[in-house]
């Protein structure tokens, strides 16, 4: 069952001199309940542009964004009740691990046991329980990226929104998380957009894969039908793959 639907989504910048750049032309998908769905393709493909429009963070163009059945055109993005992690780990340099998770937790006026409770159960799962009281530069960078991941993963919202998180740690380091983000995504069973530019990080994270080029979707599909049966020339040659 689909909990998000995007239709024909479309975004425009405008520069300037009035003129316009698209950034993303008519995309068309949907994402099911307990689905990790990676959109994939170069740089300026309008893979972050999809995330933040989903988010809320840019005004759309044209088209629809409906998440369990509800519009989300002009929604603010503080009641879309979707959490989205970043590149960066944006952590408060001056509060500790549990400041930081606990901080939107305030904002929506959760009690202190229900923080408590949230807080000791997401470093439990992402193996930070002993890091409660260190602040971000006592941590490492795959510990600062787990942190952001359990800021997201306190909320426990609706959807989650991923943009190339581990873009920033080292390669072994990237490893390790891309297993425990699948791992997360699978115990939690809730329905997450990951970001990449790694073909071979779509192809071990994804349940599906949304390929994107110059703003349009290329071809969506499991990671077998893109190696197996590439849409067009530009999916195979960027999977290396024959079409």
């Amino acid at each position: 069952m689909a909990v998000l639907v995007l239709e024909n989504l479309t975004k425009v910048y405008k520069t300037p001199d009035g003129r316009g750049i698209l950034a993303l032309k008519d995309l068309t998908l949907d994402l099911n309940a307990t689905e990790l769905l990676v959109l994939v393709g170069p740089s300026g493909c309008g893979k972050t542009t999809t995330l933040r429009l989903i988010a809320g963070l840019e005004d759309i163009s044209g088209g629809q964004i409906v998440l369990h059945g509800e519009p989300l055109n002009g929604v603010p993005p503080k009641n879309r009740d979707i959490a989205m992690v970043f590149q960066s780990h944006a952590l408060f340099p001056h509060m500790t691990v549990y400041e930081n998770l606990s901080f939107g937790l305030k904002l929506r006026n959760l009690s202190r046991t229900e923080i408590d409770e949230r807080i000791r159960s997401a470093l439990e799962t992402l193996g930070l329980s002993d890091k409660l009281n260190r602040k971000p530069d006592e941590l490492s960078g795959g510990e600062a990226q787990r942190v952001a991941l359990g800021r997201a993963l306190v909320r426990q919202p609706k959807l989650f929104l991923l943009d190339e998180p581990l873009s920033n740690v080292d390669a072994p380091t990237r490893i390790q998380l891309r297993c425990e983000i699948a791992k997360l995504q699978q115990k939690l069973g809730r329905p997450m957009i990951y970001v990449t530019h790694d073909q071979k990080e779509a192809l071990t994270l994804g349940n599906r894969i949304a390929v994107l080029n110059k703003g349009e979707l290329q071809q969506i599909g499991t990671p077998a039908e893109i190696r197996q049966k590439p849409a067009n020339e530009f999916v195979a040659a960027f999977f290396a793959v024959s079409p």
